[in-house]
């Protein structure tokens, strides 16, 4: 039984309410969509099979994993559900986890206008946060999530490159009042194996954030469908003191526009 009340509930309504006007995926990706694109973006799109498939509009991916907060603290597992309208652009993000034997929730929430960090143990609120700054963090996030789950987006939305050597390019993306920048690094087979921003923030004990530099090195592709995609990655904050990893994800599941992709 679904309680009408609750994190998990009011990211259940919201992603009704979205999908009540999901637009349809757009017509296929061509090759001559790529003309404007980076050698290095071309070749990735041929390669995870965006081109000759619908322009995605919406993706729902689902997760497994660990998180923690620190380099000290315990592994947390945890699963996870999200949903990206990708014109709009949107991100309703929510993740199950239990800390011992107590359960975590967690929901983030964004949109052009706005976004929103909360963070419940049981049902006791222990993070709310929400603003432009967080609003800014969460655009580079969404621009990760086209990057590695939906590719063939690029050749519509507001991107600009920028050719930086033989393995990377720059993304400028804009969305509402926020442009973020990130690197994208890709190996000699063209797949992408790291993004790299610095336009993201940190959650720092619970409440206040700071901005941190961010990537997201991919460890493993998979045939989702007629689609390659990440299978598993981690993320990681980068520090004076050094790096370290405070999540790592395994991708179980991925639609795109309504089209399982399912791990086979």
């Amino acid at each position: 039984m679904e309680w009408p009340f609750g994190l998990r509930a009011e990211y259940r309504r919201a992603i009704r309410v979205r999908l009540g006007t999901e637009p349809s995926g757009g017509r296929p990706v061509s090759e001559t969509d790529l003309e404007r694109l980076p050698t290095l973006v071309r070749r990735y799109l041929r390669r995870v099979g965006a081109v000759g498939l619908p322009r995605p509009r919406h993706l729902r991916a689902l997760w497994r994993g660990s998180i923690r907060g620190s380099p000290s603290e315990a592994w947390m597992r945890f699963t996870a559900e999200q949903h990206n309208f990708l014109d709009e652009p949107a991100r309703l993000f929510f993740m199950r986890a239990r800390r011992g034997m107590v359960p975590v929730s967690v929901y983030h929430a964004y949109d052009r206008e706005d976004a929103s960090m909360r963070a419940h143990i049981l049902s006791i609120p222990v993070v709310n946060a929400r603003g432009a700054e967080l609003r800014r963090a969460e655009t580079v996030t969404v621009l990760n999530d086209i990057c590695l789950l939906a590719p063939g987006a690029v050749v519509d939305l507001p991107i600009e490159w920028e050719e930086l050597d033989a393995s990377r390019v720059r993304a400028r993306y804009t969305a509402g009042a926020d442009t973020v920048s990130a690197d994208l690094v890709f190996d000699p087979a063209g797949d992408l194996v790291d993004f790299v921003s610095d336009d993201r923030l940190q959650s720092i004990d619970g409440g206040a954030f700071e901005r941190r530099r961010w990537s997201t090195p991919v460890s493993g592709y998979q045939s989702f469908g007629p689609v390659r995609a990440i299978s598993r990655g981690e993320g990681r904050w980068h520090t004076a003191e050094g790096s370290f990893a405070y999540i790592e994800l395994d991708l179980l599941d991925l639609e795109l526009d309504g089209r399982a992709q399912s791990h086979p």
